[in-house]
């Protein structure tokens, strides 16, 4: 009975699939990821999913959605469970994280001797890596609807109840789901994921103390930009731990792969990792920094210019990243030879991938124009919200 049940719960997502274009050619890719989404959500999630990835939903599409609900309305019942301790990801979050998860996979897979170019190795530990990061996007969606509120989604009034009553329902569902995961946001946001890795014999007081630094990476993204809207006083200390702290969700990937594989954690390689992960981070500020100033986003060179003034900036973020590339070489150095090739070469290949030159290792840093006064630089864009939003 339960195989036959299990088996009618793939059936019904390969459908739900095919509903949404996301099927292909091929029978077992397309029961892969089934099963995929099966693990990574509920019907009921889906459901949810499909409401808040912010896709919205076409005129055309109200029947069908409103009869794929009617037709699991037991299965919604039979997931009723309190939001405090269910960890959602919706397929929007699942979108956002993919590239990341293939960065990490081709980055950090040899540190544990693990071939990535073999799909059999990938697949072992992608659910619950998969899982994880899309979580951990879910949230800093949460994130930016705090920091950056919209009105995304939003019916147009001129459309009248009268017509669309099943889309204002299911408009009235989303914010209300939306209130009440941001409210969970606010207060423990990786509780559920944290229940979810302890049932799975998963979770270490390490990989806990990464998500807090999460937590606190948000807070702190949330404080310093609002600062700088503000026209309020932003400390280097919490501009320095902030870059610290970004890229926690590779640790916390890093740290599963682990005890996925029941391997002890390698200090040396961890550190190497840390250091590197700091330097991407920057790569990536400069890189980003003309879109990050128009969205209100943390930047390690607006802070610096903020801090510093913008004459004095770029010569205190040049110095920084010297610092930390002689501490990376160091570091570098105490690596198998052959590992520490292959890395290299996956920095180079990733570079090129991003089309990223601003730096990281692998020649000249670029250090883009320095913008003055954003406000006046984001007359040109219009769709920037310039209220500040209190945390």
């Amino acid at each position: 009975m339960e195989a036959l049940r299990r088996l009618e719960e793939v059936q019904r997502m390969m459908t739900f699939m095919r509903s949404r274009g996301l099927s292909s050619d091929h029978p077992d890719s397309d029961r892969f990821l089934a099963d995929l989404m099966l693990l990574l959500v509920s019907v009921a999630i889906v459901e949810e999913a499909l409401l808040f990835t912010g896709e919205g939903i076409q005129q055309d599409n109200v029947e069908h959605h409103t009869q794929f609900r009617v037709e699991n309305k037991i299965d919604l019942d039979s997931w009723a469970i309190d939001v405090e301790d269910m960890a959602v990801v919706g397929l929007d979050a699942m979108k956002r994280s993919n590239s990341s998860l293939d960065d990490f996979c081709r980055s950090y897979f040899m540190f544990h001797d693990l071939d990535v170019s073999k799909p059999q190795t990938i697949f072992i530990y992608l659910p619950i890596l998969s899982f994880t990061e899309s979580y951990i996007y879910q949230l800093d969606r949460y994130n930016e609807e705090i920091l950056h509120p919209s009105t995304k989604g939003d019916i147009p009034s001129e459309r009248g109840p009268d017509h669309f009553n099943n889309v204002y329902k299911m408009q009235d569902e989303k914010q209300r789901l939306r209130k009440k995961f941001l409210e969970v946001f606010k207060t423990d946001p990786f509780r559920p994921l944290i229940l979810l890795l302890e049932r799975q014999g998963l979770l270490t007081e390490r990989i806990r103390e990464e998500l807090r630094c999460g937590q606190e990476y948000w807070a702190l993204e949330r404080n310093l930009c609002n600062a700088l809207l503000s026209n309020k006083e932003v400390f280097i200390e919490d501009v320095m731990r902030g870059i610290d702290l970004k890229s926690f969700d590779y640790r916390v990937l890093n740290l599963l792969l682990y005890q996925l594989r029941g391997e002890q954690v390698n200090e040396l390689h961890m550190e190497f990792l840390s250091i590197s992960e700091f330097l991407v981070e920057i790569s990536d500020d400069l890189f980003d920094y003309e879109d990050d100033v128009v969205e209100n986003n943390f930047n390690i060179l607006r802070m610096f210019v903020w801090i510093y003034g913008a004459s004095v900036a770029p010569s205190m973020l040049a110095k920084c990243i010297a610092e930390a590339e002689e501490k990376y070489e160091r570091l570098s150095k105490t690596l198998d030879p052959n590992l520490s090739l292959k890395y290299w070469r996956r920095c180079e290949e990733a570079t090129k991938e991003g089309g990223n030159i601003s730096g990281h290792s692998l020649g000249t840093w670029t250090i883009p124009p320095v913008i003055v006064d954003e406000e006046l630089y984001r007359t040109d864009f219009p769709g920037f919200r310039s209220s500040v939003n209190p945390d």
